[in-house]
Order: C-alpha cells, then sequence, then structure tokens
C-alpha cells in the first residue's frame, strides 16, 4: 500500500565521556518536530555507561527518559532500559568500515499495562570524503518482540535509513548533517514514511 508521508526535524546531541581505559558515559539529547503532530513531539534523553571489552567491543546500559507530545500538550510519559553491544571496525570496503550495534529495550508507558520488548539491530557504513568529512550511511531494525497495550503487534515495526555527512568543528565536537528516512509498516492499512531533515552534534571529553 501506498504511505503515509510525513516531514520532520530532528536534532541530536551526544556527549561521550572516558571515564578511564575501560569504562565509558554517554548522554544524548534528541528533539523531533512533525508537521502531522503540530510541531514538537518528542525529546528523548538516554544514558548509557558502558565498558569496553577490547578495542572493538563495548558493551552499554541505561535508562531512557522519553515524553511525547501532540499540538503542545504531553500524551505519553515513556520510560526504557536499554542494553546494547557495539562493535568497530566490523568490516573494511575500500577506504570505508562498518559499525554494527545490537540494542535490546524494554519500555513501559504510565498508565499503561505491560512491558515492550524490542530489538534494534542497526549497521552504519563510514567513509573519508572531502578533507576532514565522512559520508555516513546506517540502516536501524525495529522488531517488536511482544505485544502490550501499548505495542500493538509482534515483528517488524519500522526501519531507519540514514545518510549524512560528518565534519569536525573543532578538536572534541563533530557536527553532522544528513536525511532520514523512517518506514513504518502497518497491517491492514497505509505504511506510513516520515521524511526527517536531521541535524547532530558529537563530544567526546
Amino acid at each position: 500500500m501506498a504511505a503515509s508521508a510525513d516531514r520532520q526535524l530532528w536534532t541530536n546531541a551526544v556527549i561521550n565521556v572516558r571515564l578511564n581505559d575501560k569504562w565509558r558515559l554517554q548522554e544524548e539529547a534528541t528533539g523531533r518536530w512533525s508537521d502531522h503532530r503540530g510541531g514538537f513531539y518528542e525529546l528523548e534523553s538516554n544514558t548509557l555507561l558502558g565498558i569496553r571489552l577490547n578495542k572493538a567491543v563495548t558493551l552499554w546500559g541505561g535508562y531512557t527518559h522519553d515524553p511525547i507530545y501532540a499540538d503542545g500538550h504531553l500524551k505519553v510519559m515513556e520510560h526504557r532500559a536499554r542494553e546494547q553491544i557495539t562493535v568497530d571496525n566490523l568490516a573494511t570496503i575500500g577506504r570505508g568500515h562498518f559499525n554494527g550495534r545490537l540494542r535490546f529495550e524494554q519500555r513501559w508507558q504510565e498508565g499503561r499495562r505491560g512491558t515492550g520488548w524490542r530489538f534494534r539491530p542497526t549497521l552504519r557504513y563510514s567513509v573519508p570524503i572531502l578533507g576532514k568529512a565522512s559520508l555516513v550511511a546506517s540502516s536501524e531494525l525495529f522488531v517488536n518482540l511482544n505485544r502490550t497495550s501499548f505495542q500493538a503487534r509482534s515483528g517488524f515495526d519500522r526501519v531507519r535509513n540514514l545518510g549524512m555527512i560528518t565534519m569536525p568543528l573543532g578538536k572534541r565536537v563533530t557536527g553532522e548533517i544528513g536525511l532520514l528516512n523512517q518506514h513504518g509498516f502497518v497491517r491492514n492499512g497505509p505504511d506510513t514514511s516520515d521524511d526527517v531533515a536531521y541535524l547532530g552534534l558529537v563530544m567526546n571529553l
């Protein structure tokens, strides 16, 4: 079926803190705006603590605070526990390299019953282009592992495909700009398709 389209803007800010040789702390905040949802609709905040097992593999765990709005009013307050494994330099093709991430989430929504379990694998490819800039492409699948009062069905829920350019803005700060498409799979109805302008900043301390 034809997809129901929405135009959106997402902004993202990440701070990575190297606590010592093994431990890492990451704080991430994402703001989202939508034509269909009356402007600003989400402010997702993620706090993760990671331990490096070796030069490539890091284990992470943490918490997500995710209020969701519609037309300027709070509609849903969601809380998540998050566990993930990140793998750097998973493979190399030409001058670029792949990174991978396996993420699991447990979701709770205030006033609604049940725990929603979700799996989010991501594959990312980065290749240098002009100067210090890099071209990055990533794809992330959302797979619902069960059904609850708010997670209506199990199986494939959506896919996010992102293309962006990254550029160092300073010794510790990297800027990101790109385009993202989020395609939602809807049973017995038209799929959804969010066309997203993406802006990000990453700071490494």
